[in-house]
C-alpha cells in the first residue's frame, strides 16, 4: 500500500475485527466505504456504527461527528469511535462517544435490565452475576 497513514488505518481496523470477532461477534467485518453516504469502518459492534481511528494526533471531535452521522446511515442507534493508543493493542484502546448518546446508550440498557428483571428475574440474576464476575 503507497499511503502509510492508510495502511496503519487498514491495520488498525483488521486488528479491531479480529478482536470482536474473539470477544463480541464472529460475524464481524470491515466495511467498504461508501463515499457520503459511509455506514462506519466496521459492523458487528452491537448496535453500533463503528468509526476506527489510528492517527498520531486525536480529533475527539470530529470522530464522533463522523460515527453519529455513519450510524444515522448505516440505521443503527449508536456511534462510537474506536481510537488507537499509542503502543497498545486493541484491548487497550479507547471506545469514545459523545455524552447524549452514551446518556442514551445506558437508558436502554437500564430499561432493558429492568424487564429481564421483572420477566425472568432468575436469568437476570445470573446474567449479573456472570457480568460482574467478568470485569
Amino acid at each position: 500500500m503507497a499511503n502509510p497513514s492508510k495502511a496503519k488505518g487498514t491495520a488498525w481496523e483488521s486488528q479491531i475485527v479480529g478482536y470482536l470477532r474473539d470477544h463480541h461477534n464472529d460475524a464481524a467485518h470491515r466495511n467498504v466505504q461508501m463515499g457520503r453516504l459511509d455506514i462506519g469502518d466496521i459492523d458487528g459492534y452491537y448496535l453500533h456504527a463503528l468509526e476506527a481511528k489510528a492517527e498520531k494526533e486525536i480529533k475527539l471531535s470530529s470522530y464522533i461527528a463522523q460515527a453519529n452521522r455513519e450510524a444515522a446511515h448505516a440505521g443503527q442507534p449508536f456511534g462510537c469511535a474506536v481510537v488507537k493508543r499509542r503502543m497498545k493493542g486493541v484491548a487497550d484502546g479507547y471506545v469514545v462517544r459523545d455524552v447524549a448518546t452514551d446518556v442514551r446508550l445506558l437508558n436502554r440498557l437500564r430499561v432493558m435490565e429492568s424487564a429481564l428483571q421483572s420477566f425472568a428475574p432468575e436469568a437476570y440474576a445470573e446474567l449479573d452475576r456472570l457480568h460482574r464476575e467478568a470485569a
